[in-house]
């Protein structure tokens, strides 16, 4: 899983028909500091996701299928969840050193 920020929608006239019903979106993965992490790709949208979002992106294939209700469609990438925050903890120390 990755977070990412949703920066678009993508409109087809002709889709596969396990897509209906379902936005696709244009999404930017993100490293932890918000920077950008590779390119934009393309992910269903299983929860309403708007452009602006920072949510969190599914990347394998069945995963991605049965995350949206949909085991049969031919997706890598789905958009499972919207996150309100990221909290970074400092990193643990062995204290027995």
């Amino acid at each position: 899983m990755l977070i990412a920020r949703v920066v678009g929608e993508v409109v087809a006239t002709e889709k596969h028909a396990s897509h209906h019903a379902r936005k696709s979106l244009l999404v930017q993965p993100l490293n932890l500091d918000g920077s950008n992490r590779g390119d934009a790709v393309v992910a269903l949208d299983a929860v309403d996701a708007g452009i602006g979002d920072k949510v969190l992106l599914v990347t394998e294939g069945f995963s991605a299928m049965t995350s949206v209700g949909r085991p049969e469609s031919p997706i890598d990438m789905a958009v499972i969840g919207v996150i309100d925050r990221v909290e970074l903890l400092p990193a643990l120390t062995d204290s027995a050193s």
